[in-house]
């Protein structure tokens, strides 16, 4: 019998890439739900057998479908398909109820595996959760779907780097969904206003280059991290001028070589990174994007902010692609949208 299949993303491109990975004679059972609110509403007027779930999207995430189907009492297997292969976020959903948890882009093998075990209803022995290195103008004619590939590979990228910070801190780091823009130098600050209410921030640039894209990496963290910081990394005395900026280097090298590996790895491109220039320290966020205007014009950004959980730790992450390097992006792309 033909299982009764929802993939959950907020991806298309996603949605595509797991349906793909499906046998062909599930095909014409398969429904798509965009956030977990569809998802949720599905499972209510449909029998669902499998649900694949992505974890971080609108309206409703992964974790709160996983909490309201295991307050239903539901008996449909959730196999979870995320960027976001912190340690945490697997044991997280594993206690909600998931059946397994798989890493995004997804490996068909495992698919095909896992799919063997849940036809033969015997219980499955979770997988551990491996480790990944997860509104454009119309003026370049950067259409809807373009822009949920350059979403969906940002989330891949930022769940890698999301990961090796958890890791390397002992934390739960909070992934948002990135946004993608096109936008013009002046507008950078509305990018940023997620940030702009902090009385100041700090932030480190990174130039990067290959494969006929280049662009600029931007790290902005705010002043009232750093404490936290600190804590987290065993450092005790005193935060003087020269230690935030040594904690502001280390964090900008593990989130922007992160999401930078990642994206080059799906592109299958490879980027040079260029020396890391501090743009400033204690300064407004308008300050900083001001004085550093002439570094940019009209840019593609992609903009990913970090939070860690239950601490006071804020930063955001601009990747500033050039607007000559979105013709060589939407080639390797491609491919992608193919059905």
């Amino acid at each position: 019998m033909i299982p009764a299949v929802v993939i959950c993303d907020d991806s298309n491109l996603a949605r595509k890439q797991m349906a793909r990975s499906l046998p062909e004679s599930w095909q014409s059972n398969i429904q798509f739900a965009a956030h977990g609110a569809e998802a949720l509403q599905l499972l209510k007027s449909h029998a669902v057998d499998l649900l694949f779930l992505d974890l971080n999207m609108p309206v409703l995430d992964g974790y709160q479908v996983l909490s309201a189907l295991k307050e239903m009492q539901s008996s449909v297997k959730v196999i979870v398909v995320s960027g976001d292969v912190q340690p945490e976020a697997f044991e997280r959903v594993m206690q909600l109820g998931a059946t397994d948890f798989v890493k995004k882009p997804v490996d068909n093998k495992k698919i095909a595996a896992l799919l063997d075990t849940v036809a033969a209803d015997r219980k499955a022995t979770p997988a551990k959760a491996e480790v990944t290195t997860k509104q454009l103008s119309k003026s370049i004619e950067v259409d809807a779907e373009l822009r949920d590939v350059f979403q969906e590979l940002t989330n891949v990228a930022m769940g890698q780097a999301g990961d090796l910070l958890a890791r390397l801190l002992n934390v739960f780091v909070k992934l948002p969904i990135p946004n993608v823009n096109l936008i013009e130098v002046s507008e950078l600050h509305m990018a940023l206003a997620s940030v702009e209410d902090e009385s100041s921030t700090s932030a480190v640039c990174q130039g990067f280059i290959g494969g006929g894209v280049s662009g600029e990496a931007l790290l902005i963290l705010t002043d009232s991290s750093f404490k936290d910081i600190a804590k987290l990394m065993n450092y005790h005395g005193k935060l003087t001028h020269q230690v935030e900026l040594e904690l502001l280097m280390d964090i900008a090298n593990i989130l922007i070589g992160s999401v930078l590996k990642g994206l080059a790895e799906q592109l299958d491109m490879g980027f040079s990174q260029g020396h890391p220039v501090v743009l400033g320290q204690h300064a407004a966020v308008s300050e900083l994007i001001k004085a550093n205007s002439g570094r940019w014009r009209k840019t593609l950004a992609i903009e990913i902010s970090y939070g860690i959980e239950n601490y006071n730790i804020m930063c955001d992450l601009l990747l500033l692609f050039t607007e000559d390097s979105v013709k060589t992006l939407k080639h390797k792309v491609e491919f992608l949208l193919e059905d």
